[in-house]
């Protein structure tokens, strides 16, 4: 099948099953166009915890798809890849969190939504990049044990210093990989461009940046903005979704390594094939679900 006889089949099936296609602002263009919603992963949390669908195809990654079906269990939850994983989210584990735990017993525990649901399962609230700087803030306890990522727990730090901040060594590979070098390069070729970065980046490139958020709050402030040239410092999937949304605006790639090769296995032919062979379902054991949950409901309850 070409490309629009592909939309067109997943379209029919979508009726079918009575299904709702949830992607990420780091999908292939291809997916986002036929996607239902497309977000970041509070915007697709939100959503999916309140979808009438049966059916959610979560075309993104592993700990995503499962994060849907902690708040979801009556819903199928169906992720097209089922290897598309997260490098930071396995750079924590339950049983190393529990270990790491123990050495802090008065610490909140809070994890970053780039987490499996058995670490999960094993924290006091989640959190994303968009509201990590309000969940923390509503915490009572001083200190917090933050995981996986140490470079969004530093950047809460700087904007929450009351609390004592605790980082666990994990980081996300494309984020972190990019140099300063890269970024002053980029800031002499284009002077007038505004620099927008995610904070999962490291500290010395947040710093750099006129704006720092989550990959809606970068579209966002992007959207209102009166200047018309940016420098964007995130995974190249948002340029889709800046580009459509602002014609008139000029966006240029912080770094060419921006790319996240696991958001990239999702394609137009996975996702017919997940909807037409009901695959790849997302199950949780019971009592980590419950228990994820929440964290998860904190979370969203703080907003």
């Amino acid at each position: 099948m070409d490309k629009n006889e592909l939309k067109q089949k997943i379209q029919e099936l979508k009726q079918q099953r009575k299904a709702v296609i949830v992607a990420h602002n780091y999908q292939h263009d291809d997916v986002q166009e036929i996607a239902d919603v497309v977000g970041d992963s509070f915007a697709l949390s939100k959503y999916c915890a309140t979808t009438d669908a049966e059916v959610v195809v979560f075309c993104g990654v592993h700990f995503m798809a499962e994060s849907a079906k902690i708040l979801s269990p009556e819903k199928t939850v169906l992720l097209p890849e089922i290897d598309a994983g997260c490098p930071m989210a396995d750079m924590v584990t339950a049983e190393a969190l529990r270990e790491e735990k123990k050495k802090y017993p008065d610490a909140a525990v809070v994890c970053y939504i780039n987490s499996s649901a058995e670490v999960k399962a094993e924290c006091d609230v989640c959190c994303t990049s968009s509201n990590a700087v309000n969940v923390i803030k509503s915490i009572k306890e001083k200190d917090i044990l933050f995981v996986p990522d140490q470079n969004l727990g530093h950047y809460i730090s700087k904007l929450v210093p009351e609390k004592n901040i605790i980082f666990w060594k994990g980081f996300c590979i494309t984020h972190h990989k990019i140099k300063t070098d890269e970024v002053e390069k980029m800031k002499k070729l284009h002077p007038d461009a505004l620099l927008l970065i995610h904070p999962e980046c490291r500290p010395e490139l947040v710093e750099m940046a006129d704006f720092v958020g989550s990959t809606k709050q970068i579209i966002d402030y992007a959207n209102s903005s009166e200047n018309s040239k940016f420098i964007i410092g995130t995974e190249m999937g948002v340029l889709y979704k800046l580009k459509k949304e602002n014609p008139d605006k000029t966006f240029y790639l912080m770094s060419q390594g921006l790319l996240c090769p696991n958001m990239k296995k999702t394609s137009l032919e996975s996702v017919y094939n997940s909807l037409n062979e009901m695959k790849y379902q997302i199950e949780l054991d019971e009592d980590v679900r419950v228990r994820a949950a929440k964290a998860l409901e904190r979370m969203l309850q703080v907003g």
